[in-house]
């Protein structure tokens, strides 16, 4: 358990992950052999979780660790995080998904109580290095969460655009556009949704993801049915395509995971592995079974 005193000692400005305009080599050492050894320089805890909100269930809490030399996730660390006023906080275990996501990039992720709307404050524990950040938790939540209904919009397709163009920035275009969200969701069948846009992604985690998906729906196949849906309109404005916006969505990208009677079963954000992406598919087929 920390102290008041040196858990506000230790708490300081949010670190926020780069757009991904950059160069991915940005995020490769230029010193041979510095990521082997984990030697990296300005560590800083990095919460992918955008939506984070006051509620009696736990929430997924997410974050990567980054460094001056790019993603430094890796290894084992611990999180302690604290709402405004509060005197301690307790440090819990995380866990680190990797599978399907870049090197250096793994997301850890703790199941954690938000009780109160503001800014948190947190520390990471890694080998005994003390890192400080915080995090908005807000008064509610914005997209839709485990037992809401899902929204029914229509989503983009081959045969009705939206006026979306393209439908799909992935180079080849996936096989995830051939159904609109009006005419499956709630009809039977459990449904993923993943929102993402691999041209345009400001995250640098939304391009692994659909890549990620993609060899885990054969296994699905009859199953669930599969819907991917890009973020912007086209690839020059910020437009949103209409279906994030009925969604609510507040950053990308996102996998929902849709019950057969059509309420949320389950949400990733921020960034996810194929480890989580397969849990909440599994959770879907086991939901419609029983």
């Amino acid at each position: 358990m920390l102290s008041r005193r040196t858990f506000l000692g230790l708490a300081g400005g949010m670190v926020v992950l780069a757009a991904c305009g950059g160069n991915d080599d940005d995020a490769a050492s230029s010193e041979p052999g510095m990521h082997d050894h984990g030697e990296f320089s300005e560590l800083a805890p990095a919460v992918v979780a955008s939506d984070l909100h006051v509620s009696a269930q736990p929430q997924r809490f997410a974050f990567a660790m980054t460094a001056k030399e790019g993603f430094a996730s890796g290894s084992p660390v611990r999180v302690a995080v604290a709402p405004p006023g509060s005197e301690t906080a307790d440090f819990v275990a995380t866990t680190l998904h990797t599978d399907g996501l870049p090197d250096r990039r793994g997301v850890y992720v703790a199941h954690l109580t938000f009780d109160q709307a503001g800014t948190w404050n947190g520390v990471v524990d890694r080998d005994g290095e003390m890192l400080p950040f915080a995090f908005a938790v807000k008064a509610e939540a914005e997209a839709p969460v485990a037992g809401d209904r899902a929204p029914t919009a229509a989503s983009p397709t081959p045969g009705s655009t939206l006026g979306v163009d393209p439908i799909c920035t992935r180079d080849p275009m996936c096989e995830l556009h051939g159904d609109s969200l009006d005419s499956v969701i709630g009809h039977g069948t459990p449904v993923a949704v993943l929102f993402a846009t691999p041209a345009r992604c400001t995250s640098q985690y939304c391009g692994p993801v659909l890549d990620s998906l993609l060899p885990l729906v054969p296994a699905y196949e009859g199953r669930i049915r599969f819907v991917h849906v890009e973020i912007f309109k086209d690839l020059r404005t910020t437009d949103l395509v209409p279906t994030v916006t009925d969604w609510g969505l507040p950053s990308e990208p996102w996998l929902f995971g849709v019950a057969a009677d059509g309420t949320i079963a389950a949400r990733l954000d921020g960034a996810f592995g194929q480890d989580e992406m397969r849990s909440v598919l599994d959770e879907l087929v086991r939901a419609a079974a029983s």
